[in-house]
């Protein structure tokens, strides 16, 4: 996707609220945290009416998340025919009725312990956890709590990538107390990203690391492929890193408003913030423009 750039230097940056004028899509795919959801992790009245208009039209909802199955409760009270997602940035497709993975594309162990030891070297004080196709989350001792009860295993980073008894593996995640995230991210890359994918979707210093060559992107295609549906009949939204690939590979698609810079700049089209139903004021327009 090739960003249009004013003379100013920055992304041309449409009215949010004007009409919507690219092809009529078949499928719209969306980010939730920082994108549909609101900051209180919520789905809003005017967005849970948005996705459901946009399925009565016809058009296909995917969630496209970094979110392990375990924290899609939040919108499985508002589903309509959407649902199915990707989770854990394209590692697998999750059937939200039927709560069941159907898909996983796995981060083989031993690129995994590669990443976790180039990056402990390059940033002492890295702690790990590893996500699995179990949907529990097994951490070293170190790594933050952050979910309590959710925790089935505390081991070293090697010993938690070798036991895999609980499915496939589908993410690896990294956290430091202390630098900038983005500079965490920076430095992931240099001295690991030949070993799998790394980003991030956390404001805080967490980065994320699938297999080689997996990410919302690669899923998302595969699945409107099964579907019959080209990557110009798709809609993404994102706002983080990690959404990058999907909306560059997407026909059309929109950062919010509060998205990181690097999303604002990658993208032509925006829309208003997350606080402020950006999504839904853009699936409205979609909707409206296939009225007779």
């Amino acid at each position: 996707m090739t960003s249009t750039i004013e003379p100013s230097g920055q992304p041309q940056s449409p009215d949010p609220d004007a009409a919507f004028a690219a092809p009529s899509p078949r499928l719209i795919a969306t980010d939730l945290d920082g994108t549909l959801l609101r900051d209180d992790r919520t789905v809003s009245p005017r967005t849970v009416a948005a996705l459901a208009a946009a399925e009565a039209a016809g058009i296909e909802v995917f969630f496209v998340t970094g979110r392990p199955a375990r924290w899609m409760d939040v919108v499985a009270g508002y589903l309509a025919g959407h649902g199915m997602a990707i989770l854990a940035n394209g590692a697998a497709v999750y059937d939200l009725h039927n709560s069941r993975l159907t898909e996983a594309f796995p981060l083989p162990a031993a690129d995994a312990l590669a990443v976790a030891r180039a990056l402990r070297e390059a940033v002492p004080g890295t702690t790990y956890a590893v996500e699995r196709g179990d949907g529990l989350l097994r951490r070293e001792p170190d790594y933050p709590q952050g979910e309590p009860g959710q925790s089935l295993k505390l081991a070293p980073v090697a010993a938690l990538l070798a036991d895999d008894s609980g499915g496939p593996l589908l993410k690896l995640l990294a956290k430091h107390p202390t630098i900038d995230p983005d500079e965490f991210l920076a430095t992931a890359l240099a001295v690991a990203g030949g070993y799998g994918e790394i980003t991030r979707s956390s404001e805080s210093a967490l980065l994320e690391v699938s297999g080689l060559g997996v990410s919302k992107a690669t899923t998302l295609a595969r699945c409107c492929a099964e579907r019959g549906v080209s990557a110009a009949e798709v809609v993404a939204f994102g706002d983080m890193p990690n959404d990058l690939a999907m909306l560059e590979w997407a026909g059309t698609a929109y950062a919010v408003a509060n998205a990181h810079p690097a999303v604002l700049a990658a993208t032509t089209h925006r829309t208003a913030s997350n606080e402020d139903d950006g999504v839904a004021r853009v699936i409205e327009r979609i909707v409206a423009a296939r009225r007779p």
